[in-house]
């Protein structure tokens, strides 16, 4: 058995990285490979190319991580007459598995975003859009003390009682229940006709709206009451630590001529270079930042206090109605270029958590599409 599996790695980036995070439209997750191949051996890149394939062969990677999907809208062949099913089979004979963290890494804590924040050196940076923490469910229930425990740990067992990467959360206390049986009941304790007073104790945990019915028959098939008594509030759906985007404050105002260049020189050199739209003399020192395009963002933006809004793929008209506005101004820094640092952290992540024999690499060419750039004659 090798001592780092694809199946370890993989549960390194699902815990950096959770899958639910990811957009449903998304692919993430392993697109080829055994789990239970060796990963001795890890390249990090945004994108599958040609070229980052022929490194891997060459440099004898067993795994690649990429941000960008390989596989994602409308395929169905991977036959080697199609440019992603030559890379597919290329991958498969060589034995190097390919995992893509996608939508769910834009949204993770320290994913794209805050590699991209921390890269332009931003401080004290909140989420942009925060994900909602979904619904949650909070049950309470009155069990006799001496059954709390196994009470609990049947509703533990469906799927209650889980904070993050927390299990088997509750709180309890205790108290004094009273009942009377009437009619046809068949009381656990006490007799019909007769009120009955217990030493009870209160359960209070929290569960996902999903596992409501699990939690449900867990809890009556575990309680001793033939009328288990409980309650279930749905908890409001809050901001979450997680979401796309990053807003922070620069250490040192500057103009936005100068945050451009600052930009421009921090982030990997690309043909195309770092443009903004804005008054060059304006003060920025409020920034916010989303790696990749994001230019779905800008509405979202306007309402912030930023002075600037870094990101990639920026298109002429919602820029042009953007600064129309009066929204603040905007750095296009190029796809690419705003998410590869999140590279480095991965690679990071993974080297922290996984024996220190493992390699972990970034493939630090460019793959970037856009290759050559001619400046314009002067005006």
């Amino acid at each position: 058995m090798p001592s780092v599996t694809v199946a370890d790695v993989i549960a390194v980036l699902d815990r950096a990285y959770p899958p639910v995070l990811a957009q449903s439209w998304d692919s993430v997750g392993l697109v080829c490979g055994d789990p239970a191949e060796s990963a001795e051996s890890i390249l990090l890149t945004v994108d599958v190319t040609d070229e980052v394939v022929d490194a891997a062969v060459a440099d004898g990677h067993t795994m690649i991580v990429a941000h960008h999907p390989l596989l994602l809208r409308g395929v169905d062949r991977v036959g080697t007459d199609t440019a992603k099913g030559r890379i597919v089979h290329r991958l498969i004979r060589h034995g190097i598995a390919l995992f893509t963290a996608h939508t769910n890494a834009d949204s993770a804590q320290r994913g794209v975003s805050d590699a991209l924040a921390d890269a332009l050196g931003l401080v004290d940076c909140d989420v942009l859009e925060p994900t909602p923490t979904g619904v949650m469910d909070k049950w309470s229930v009155f069990v006799p003390a001496e059954d709390a425990d196994t009470v609990a740990e049947a509703m533990f067992a469906a799927g209650a009682g889980e904070i993050g990467e927390y299990r088997h959360c509750d709180w309890r206390v205790d108290g004094r229940g009273q009942f009377l049986p009437v009619g046809a009941a068949q009381p656990a304790i006490g007799a019909v006709g007769e009120l009955a007073a217990v030493a009870e104790t209160k359960i209070e945990m929290v569960a996902r709206a999903g596992v409501r019915e699990r939690v449900l028959e867990a809890l009556r098939r575990a309680h001793p009451y033939e009328e288990p008594a409980f309650d279930v509030l749905t908890q409001a759906s809050l901001p979450g630590a997680t979401g796309l985007g990053r807003i922070g404050r620069l250490a040192e105002p500057m103009s936005l001529a100068q945050f451009t260049a600052h930009v421009a020189a921090t982030l990997p050199a690309t043909p195309w270079g770092v443009r903004a739209a804005g008054d060059p003399q304006s003060r920025i020192e409020k920034v916010a930042v989303c790696g990749g395009a994001g230019d779905s963002l800008l509405d979202l933006v306007a309402r912030t206090d930023a002075d600037a809004y870094v990101t990639g793929d920026l298109r002429h008209h919602p820029v042009d109605e953007h600064r129309r506005a009066g929204g603040p101004a905007l750095v296009d820094a190029g796809h690419w270029a705003t998410e590869f640092p999140w590279c480095a952290d991965a690679s990071a992540t993974l080297t922290a958590a996984l024996p220190a024999g493992v390699a972990v690499a970034v493939h630090q060419r460019p793959t970037d599409p856009f290759v050559v750039h001619a400046d314009s004659p002067p005006a």
